[in-house]
């Protein structure tokens, strides 16, 4: 998987971005939202989700992690593509889009072009615990700055464990030793689970 693309910007218009990563070029499709933010950047990274299908493989590029994170819940929901997807996130920013869900306001997700009302009741239905999980996840490792905890939560959700009970072990666990390493961090709360 591609997580990142990082590079000059060749090429830029409201659709894509056409990034040089020492001399391949990748073509990333993008929404509204990361083509402004962009701007007349001469070179930039962007998160990216690799989607593939039998007859494509199609690179999305995003400003922001939480962007891309809001786009895969997207893509999630059953009847939701990732053009869909896309056509959300350049019809409202990902705090909005939140706020939409959490609210269940399905006129306001059902203003969006090529979205019924069904589709935005299976949105808010799907996504209304897992969009409020997902912003605090992102607040929270922007507020600490703590890669590590992201990474340990990861592998242990891997592993099958409760999140819940995960994440208040991992914030105690780095309430006493913010310092701690991934690999300690993880051996500490296998041997506490």
């Amino acid at each position: 998987m591609i997580t990142h693309v990082q590079g000059k910007l060749v090429e830029l218009n409201p659709a894509y971005a056409v990034i040089d990563c020492n001399g391949v070029g990748y073509l990333l499709h993008i929404s509204l939202h990361t083509y402004s933010k962009l701007g007349d950047s001469e070179f930039c990274k962007l998160f990216s989700h690799l989607a593939i299908k039998e007859d494509s493989h199609t690179l999305y590029g995003f400003y922001e992690e939480l962007e891309r994170k809001v786009f895969r819940l997207l893509i999630s929901v059953s009847g939701v593509g990732a053009s869909t997807a896309r056509v959300i996130l350049s019809s409202m920013l990902p705090e909005e889009i939140r706020d939409a869900i959490v609210n269940e306001d399905v006129a306001l997700i059902k203003s969006v072009k090529g979205i019924g009302a069904k589709t935005a009741q299976r949105i808010i239905l799907d996504l209304k615990d897992k969009m409020l999980k997902a912003f605090d996840d992102i607040e929270m490792s922007v507020k600490t700055g703590n890669r590590n905890r992201e990474e340990a939560l990861s592998a242990l959700e891997v592993l099958g464990f409760p999140m819940k009970a995960v994440h208040k072990l991992i914030d105690k666990l780095l309430e006493k030793d913010p310092q701690i390493g991934v690999e300690e961090l993880v051996k500490q709360a296998l041997k506490q689970l």
